[in-house]
Parts: C-alpha cells; sequence; structure tokens
C-alpha cells in the first residue's frame, strides 16, 4: 500500500461558508496553520498533527478539516473504484465501526451524480473488507463513526477522511432547541467581525436560544470551539498520537477564564427561548455570567455604549407588511436609545437593509444554511 497522501506533504483542507475566507484564514494562522491558500469552498493549509489536532478543536469558523488520502486522475466508475480499492481501509477503522461518505462532483464525464460516486466509493469500501475477512462495515449516514468525503472536479478526485468526524459547527452547547436557530459558526463569525474584545458590555435584544451569545462567551472566555465534542475524525487516522492530543487538548483548555458577570447579556420577547437560552448559556464554562431576561424591544432600558449583536427575524414567521414594520422600529430604537453603540445585524433576507432607516459603515455577504445573507455594522454617534 502507498503512503496516504496527507502523510506526503502535510497537507489538509477546511471547509468554510462563502464569506468567511478572510477572517477563517487569520483564524488558522493564529493556531499554527502554514502556507494557507483558498480552494473551491474553503482553504487548503499546511500543519503538523499538533497543529491538526489544535485546529479541530479551536477553529470557530470551519465546518470540517480533511485529510486526503488519495488524489488521483478519475474519468469513470472504474477508475474511482480502481483507485479506492488501493487505499487500506481496514488499517483505518474496523469492521465494527460505522461509515459514510459525502461527495461532491462536478464537470466529470464519466460521472454525473454525487450519490452514484459516493455509492462507488462505499462500494469500494466494502469490498475491501470482505476480501480481508469476510464481513463488511455498516453505513450510518447520521452519526456514523467515520466519515469519507469524495471531491471529483472534472478529471481530478480526491478521497479524504473528515478529520473533525462531523460539522464542527455542532458545538454541543445546544441543548434545549427553537425554530430557526442561526448556525454556530455564522454567530462566531459575527463575534469575529465586531473585533469585541470586552471592552464594552456585549449585548442581543433578539437573543432566541443564545447561540450569539455562547459564541461571545466562548470568544471572550477562550473556550475550545470543541470543548464539548466527545469525539473527533483524527483518532481514526493511522498516525494519531493520542498522547500528542491530550498535551493540545490540556494546553488549550488551561487558557479558559470566566469572564465577569453582566458583561454579556440579552433578551427576548419569547419566554421559551428565554429558557433555552439559559440552559444552553450554562452548559459552558462561565455561562451562569450571562445576564438573561425576557423583554420586548420596547420595554428594554436604553442600550448605550455597548456592543449589540442579534439575528432578526428575515421573512419566514412575518408577513412582508409586518417585517417592513419591524425593521423600522428596530431602526428607530437603535437610532435613539442606543448611543455610543455599535449594532452588528445579520440579514438574512438583504432586502430588509433597505427597511432599517440606517445607513451601515459596512456590509459582507456570509452565507447561512443557503441564504445568501449580509451582515452589516452601524455605528450610532
Amino acid at each position: 500500500m502507498h503512503p496516504l497522501q496527507y502523510q506526503q506533504n502535510q497537507r489538509y483542507f477546511a471547509q468554510t461558508a462563502e464569506g468567511f475566507e478572510a477572517p477563517a484564514t487569520q483564524e488558522l494562522a493564529a493556531l499554527g496553520a502554514t502556507a494557507i491558500e483558498p480552494g473551491f469552498r474553503g482553504l487548503h493549509f499546511s500543519a503538523d498533527s499538533a497543529t491538526l489536532y489544535r485546529v479541530n478543536y479551536q477553529a470557530r469558523l470551519l465546518t470540517r478539516v480533511l485529510a486526503p488520502l488519495a488524489v488521483f486522475r478519475c474519468k469513470n466508475r472504474d477508475d474511482l473504484y480502481r483507485e479506492a480499492r488501493r487505499i487500506d481501509w481496514p488499517g483505518l477503522f474496523s469492521v465494527e465501526h460505522t461509515f459514510a461518505v459525502l461527495a461532491n462532483v462536478n464537470a466529470n464525464p464519466g460521472l454525473t451524480h454525487s450519490k452514484f460516486a459516493a455509492l462507488c466509493l462505499k462500494d469500494a469500501v466494502a469490498d475491501a473488507f470482505r476480501e480481508r475477512g469476510g464481513r463488511r462495515p455498516d453505513v450510518d449516514r447520521d452519526q456514523p463513526d467515520i466519515w469519507l468525503n469524495l471531491y471529483i472536479e472534472k478529471e481530478s478526485a480526491t478521497i479524504s477522511l473528515d478529520t473533525s468526524g462531523g460539522s464542527l459547527h455542532r458545538r454541543g452547547y445546544r441543548r434545549e432547541g427553537v425554530a430557526a436557530p442561526m448556525q454556530e459558526t455564522l454567530a462566531a463569525a459575527m463575534v469575529a467581525a465586531s473585533g469585541w474584545q470586552g471592552q464594552k458590555p456585549l449585548y442581543d435584544p433578539m437573543c432566541g436560544g443564545g447561540t450569539l451569545l455562547c459564541e461571545a462567551l466562548m470568544h471572550l472566555g477562550a473556550i475550545p470551539a470543541g470543548y464539548l465534542r466527545s469525539k473527533f475524525g483524527f483518532a481514526f487516522m493511522p498516525d494519531f498520537d493520542a498522547a500528542l492530543w491530550q498535551r493540545v487538548k490540556r494546553a488549550a483548555d488551561a487558557g479558559i477564564r470566566v469572564p465577569e458577570a453582566g458583561l454579556i447579556a440579552g433578551s427576548d420577547i419569547d419566554g421559551a427561548a428565554v429558557k433555552a437560552a439559559r440552559i444552553n448559556c450554562r452548559s459552558l464554562p462561565g455561562g451562569q455570567a450571562i445576564q438573561l431576561a425576557q423583554a420586548d424591544l420596547h420595554d428594554l432600558p436604553d442600550l448605550e455604549n455597548r456592543v449589540i449583536v442579534c439575528n432578526p427575524p428575515y421573512g419566514i414567521r412575518l408577513a412582508d407588511a409586518d417585517l417592513d414594520a419591524f425593521y423600522k422600529e428596530l431602526g428607530n430604537f437603535l437610532k435613539r436609545r442606543c448611543k455610543g453603540s455599535e449594532a452588528y445585524i445579520y440579514f438574512g433576507n438583504r432586502e430588509m437593509l433597505k427597511r432599517i432607516g440606517l445607513r451601515p459603515a459596512w456590509k459582507r455577504p456570509m452565507r447561512n444554511a443557503g441564504l445568501d445573507g449580509r451582515l452589516a455594522k452601524f455605528e450610532m454617534y
């Protein structure tokens, strides 16, 4: 068997949402990654084992980190099957483990459907196990032990192991759900874009289940994004170093600090959402320091000299007329009662930027669960 691709060059690929590339590059560099280069829906980078573990454990803006196992020319199913069979699958995991494949195929002459390509790779893995011992591992499409990734662009194919072991946006603090929650990586990107380091109190007046508040706490308190995750895919790499991983984890955990009470706070008109936010926030170290209240926007005290972050409704549950009035009301609240504050607002519906009645200092494209939204900064003088 040939050495795996990542073992030859220590190159990996970090998936990230569109619009996150610049801050994700900065985050990767801060965690020790080098030779960072843009790719399709993510970033290529170089890392030693310790850095790879650190990136998976601490990065807030990444979705998955892939370790390429094989890169090859692929014109059709036969090429894919043959090259996939060259990988020592029983050397990566056992027949007792479950696995799943995520595939993305673009402009390949002989493979036109991603699901068919995924099935070809599954067949190659299963046949490798059958040839070795007569049994094959089961497929689990929801919570497999091992995620494999297949990416084919024209006639170039890459088979990778997902070293994250599932999407990194699933932090583990969301114990109680609410309708239409924002994705954790988007909330982290909003906090990062604000530049907030605790110099002013941070407030979310529409906190929902508390995702923005949890990400603000993790940012300020240096809580690793993977603090509550029980497992990572890199444990299945053939050169996984368990002792090194524990040293990386201990070093990251040693930096956790609890912010002072009241520095992070939020509210929501929905009492059930506030209850969920309280449970979610308190699943993290220092979460009890986050102040929460049930309150309508009208009933809040003035929010002066603060960093305001929020993800308002954008049309899923409100009629157009109500939505227009809501954003006009939000703009008036910011103008009249938030002097000296900065507001960072995510518009899942870009049209609502025109309804708020404020001129943004800047706006940036950020995708969230298929929405081509905009993050805008407003300065209240």
